[in-house]
């Protein structure tokens, strides 16, 4: 079912998309940003490039991401601000992205191959939609979850919520993905929300615009393109 789920979305090549990112704090106050995101697939992991564009004191920044199935994944800061490029430590992989309630690891690809899956999921109902309860455990020994709870549609087959869990077995967070567009027969999610039960922060990512099958190329995600 996992599988099925990440085919849903796959096929797209590459891909450029501009995008706005809200981050809500727990008294409900609203910090937004701009980024562009540039996705490469690859056989053996997907590549990925952040970039922000606002607001000035962030622009610039940017998060290059390689994803290494059965091995630790590949990232890379660059702080324009220090005219220097920082290697994110597999270590480091569950702290916060800029300050928002993603980690580095929730920004990073969620191939199905970088889990295992204890159990064949079953089916519940939730607001009177059928759901496939998947649960995951991250393979990565670095990971900032002990479990994730991943719930995916019976009918068109996509993920559209889940639950994960923190080293000590506790409800960390909470992920929706909605308004699903398709783009040339992929899926593609254009907005994901993610809160953090534990702090009350909540951090929203909207895509406003998106092009699939853009023609990037490897060297477009080298860590040249950082500097």
């Amino acid at each position: 079912m996992a599988k099925l789920a990440y085919e849903q979305i796959s096929g797209y090549q590459s891909s450029i998309s501009r995008t706005t990112m809200v981050l809500k704090n727990a008294q409900g106050d609203e910090n937004i940003r701009k980024l562009e995101i540039k996705k490469l697939e690859g056989k053996n992991g997907d590549r990925s490039l952040l970039v922000f564009l606002y607001p000035n004191d962030l622009k610039d920044t940017k998060l290059l991401s390689h994803e290494m199935i059965g091995s630790d994944d590949k990232q890379w800061l660059y702080l324009p601000a220090l005219k220097r490029v920082k290697r994110i430590s597999s270590r480091n992989k569950s702290g916060s992205f800029m300050g928002s309630e993603f980690s580095y690891e929730d920004i990073s690809s969620q191939n199905y191959k970088n889990y295992i899956y204890p159990k064949n999921a079953k089916i519940i109902t939730k607001d009177g939609i059928k759901y496939f309860e998947v649960l995951r455990l991250p393979k990565d020994k670095y990971s900032g979850y002990s479990k994730q709870m991943v719930y995916i549609d019976t009918k068109e087959n996509l993920a559209r919520f889940g639950e994960y869990f923190d080293k000590q077995g506790r409800l960390l967070k909470k992920i929706v993905f909605e308004n699903y567009v398709l783009i040339d027969s992929v899926y593609r999610t254009h907005k994901i929300i993610i809160k953090n039960v534990q702090n009350n922060k909540e951090s929203t990512l909207t895509w406003d615009s998106d092009t699939i099958r853009a023609g990037l190329g490897k060297k477009d995600f080298s860590k040249r393109v950082l500097q």
